[in-house]
């Protein structure tokens, strides 16, 4: 295929944290900033058995640490908390439980923990017995629903990697009927839902799961689907994401039916871009190597995300275009520091580039706009 991209080319380009400009728009790029009130923030919640999996997903998705890394990753203690501010939509809190909490000991507050959580995320091994997780998951579910029925409750059949296609489905089916089932069976007046995603960290499902996850969270999605559904209409696109950059994550999509390749091909572009930018751009990720590197911590410990941003390579002149010998074309725009626009049209369908050009333009307006709405001003 052929490819062009558009990075930080020389230093002038990226934005100096010192000046008044930078300060007006905090760590938001050209968006202002919201409010930073942790308490207000909806929290994740990771459970589920010891060695599950639940510290590695977060750890990857979030932290970009290496999948191969996480097979060093001791089993958690006690809650971790990790604070996650990648842009304006998703503001959110993920809290890891150790796979031995007990939650009918006294000591467990579920009141405090249950009441202002936004998602509760059971992780499954798929390649061990399932039996124990099963009733731990009904237990979990019924506990939480009980203290916030507004509780959004997911379920990840993790390591689904090692297994082959008919066992995946089997487990997944069979898994998904008898939890359905129990919890029916003992919460009669109202009926809970669970939604189940097979994942690994080897590969996108995982940023795919949790891609669905945040969206529920996100007040403002379905006007961000109706903006991106008028652009792929004016705009001959086949397909289009608003991606979280850091994190690979989609926080919207158009209401068309998502395609894992499609998906895939989208996400792996940002990779370049970063990957691109980080050769030819900001000249101190260069030198000096990775982000750790950089601010002096070790590979598993987390950078800030105010400190990361101050050398990521992505900046409102980043931009991409790669041609496939499908006949099929990639197209990302910057839509602030940390969101993209990745778009997916057909060949014949980009020769008019000026139009494209003009509705993200005004696409990216909206989005402004719509998150000013958010923030109240």
């Amino acid at each position: 295929y052929q490819r062009r991209v558009h990075g930080v080319d020389d230093e002038s380009h990226i934005a100096d944290p010192s000046n008044e400009q930078s300060e007006a728009l905090d760590q938001f790029g050209e968006f202002p900033a919201p409010p930073h009130d942790d308490s207000s923030k909806p929290k994740i919640l990771l459970m589920g058995l010891r060695r599950s999996g639940k510290s590695s997903i977060q750890k990857v998705v979030f932290q970009k640490m290496s999948p191969h890394e996480t097979l060093f990753i001791e089993s958690s203690v006690k809650v971790q908390k990790h604070d996650v501010s990648n842009n304006s939509f998703v503001q959110f809190q993920i809290w890891d439980f150790p796979g031995q909490l007990d939650l009918f000991d006294q000591t467990f507050d579920a009141e405090s923990i249950f009441t202002n959580c936004g998602s509760l995320v059971f992780i499954i091994d798929a390649q061990d017995d399932t039996l124990e997780p099963e009733q731990k998951l009904v237990e979990t579910v019924l506990k939480a629903y009980d203290v916030n029925p507004r509780i959004v409750f997911e379920v990840f059949l993790h390591k689904v990697d090692g297994l082959s296609d008919d066992h995946k489905i089997d487990l997944h089916r069979n898994l998904q009927q008898r939890v359905t089932e129990e919890i029916n069976l003992i919460h009669k007046q109202n009926s809970i839902h669970l939604a189940f995603h097979q994942t690994s960290i080897y590969d996108h499902s995982v940023f795919e799961a949790f891609s669905k996850v945040i969206q529920k969270l996100i007040p403002q999605l379905p006007t961000l689907e109706n903006l991106l559904d008028m652009f792929i209409s004016n705009s001959r696109i086949e397909k289009a994401f608003l991606f979280d950059v850091l994190s690979k994550i989609y926080i919207a999509t158009d209401s068309s039916p998502v395609d894992n390749t499609t998906y895939e091909l989208c996400s792996d572009m940002i990779d370049v871009v970063i990957d691109m930018s980080s050769i030819y751009g900001t000249k101190r990720y260069t030198d000096e190597g990775s982000p750790q590197a950089v601010f002096g911590v070790g590979s598993e410990e987390e950078v800030p995300t105010e400190m990361f941003a101050s050398m990521f390579p992505y900046d409102q002149q980043s931009a991409s275009i790669i041609k496939l010998n499908n006949g099929m074309v990639l197209y990302l725009r910057q839509v602030n520091q940390y969101l993209a626009l990745v778009g997916f049209m057909r060949d014949t369908n980009f020769n008019k580039f000026g139009l494209i050009s003009y509705n993200f333009d005004t696409f990216k307006q909206a989005i402004r706009e719509v998150f000013e709405v958010s923030v109240g001003k």
